[in-house]
């Protein structure tokens, strides 16, 4: 007796693995893995009202009663920010695929489904925040050279100016403009800068630039003879003798 009854039980157990095997999957223009519908209906698709669990939060959305799990998850990525490849959902108990259908899987209206975030992608995201943070930070940091550069690109103009209308500028302030630029050279060396390096090499470029117009200048002014002024003055002769006064009666 003890042995039909276990035969009977292998004999469900057995016919159950036929019945998962025999589970055939086609592919959707999409790119997504469905499982194969046997049976098709010319019978109006009912919507579910599909209520999902997610930590504290609670969603309820709509779907088509032949939606698959995937489709399910692309309608809470807009409601959670959660990407479909960062979700897991769960229902009765087990994890299902994006290719299932709701319908063959026992969904119906109202039922509850629990939503979870992927572990993996929650470290993804956190290493995706640290490598922006640091993006950022490379940007601040160049757009601060950019700025002092600006004046200080200014200042190398009116030197310029000066020397090229004959007017000679004192060497220290050629020199201190040279070790000043310099100064906002290193900085953009120390700046680690991979996803903005166009920004950081033009930035150096124009130090560069900036720099090598002063040697030029520095020369320029040598040439240029300082102006001596010279003043005159003019004197008076007063002599008493020649100061005449007249009385009023």
């Amino acid at each position: 007796m003890m042995r039909k009854k276990l035969n009977a039980r292998e004999s469900s157990s057995s016919s159950s693995t036929v019945r998962e095997e025999e589970t055939e999957w086609e592919m959707r223009p999409g790119g997504m893995l469905v499982q194969k519908r046997t049976v098709k209906t010319d019978a109006p698709t009912p919507n579910l009202r599909l209520r999902i669990a997610y930590g504290a939060l609670r969603y309820e959305i709509c779907v088509s009663s032949m939606a698959t799990f995937g489709e399910v998850k692309k309608v809470l990525s807009g409601e959670t920010g959660l990407q479909v490849d960062e979700q897991r959902l769960v229902f009765r108990g087990k994890e299902r695929e994006n290719g299932e259908y709701l319908d063959m899987c026992g969904v119906k209206d109202r039922s509850k489904l629990v939503l979870i975030q992927d572990p993996s992608s929650i470290e993804r995201r956190f290493i995706q925040m640290r490598i922006n943070a640091k993006i950022q930070n490379a940007h601040r940091a160049i757009n601060n050279v950019a700025v002092e550069l600006d004046q200080l690109a200014e200042q190398v103009s009116a030197i310029e100016k000066s020397i090229s209308n004959g007017v000679k500028v004192p060497e220290v302030q050629i020199t201190t403009l040279i070790e000043m630029l310099m100064r906002q050279a290193i900085k953009l060396e120390s700046i680690s800068a991979e996803d903005a390096s166009t920004q950081k090499n033009l930035q150096g470029k124009r130090v560069q630039k900036c720099v090598e117009t002063l040697d030029q200048l520095k020369v320029s002014n040598a040439r240029i003879k300082p102006v001596v002024v010279t003043t005159k003055w003019e004197t008076f002769d007063h002599s008493p003798s020649s100061t005449k006064w007249e009385l009023f009666d």
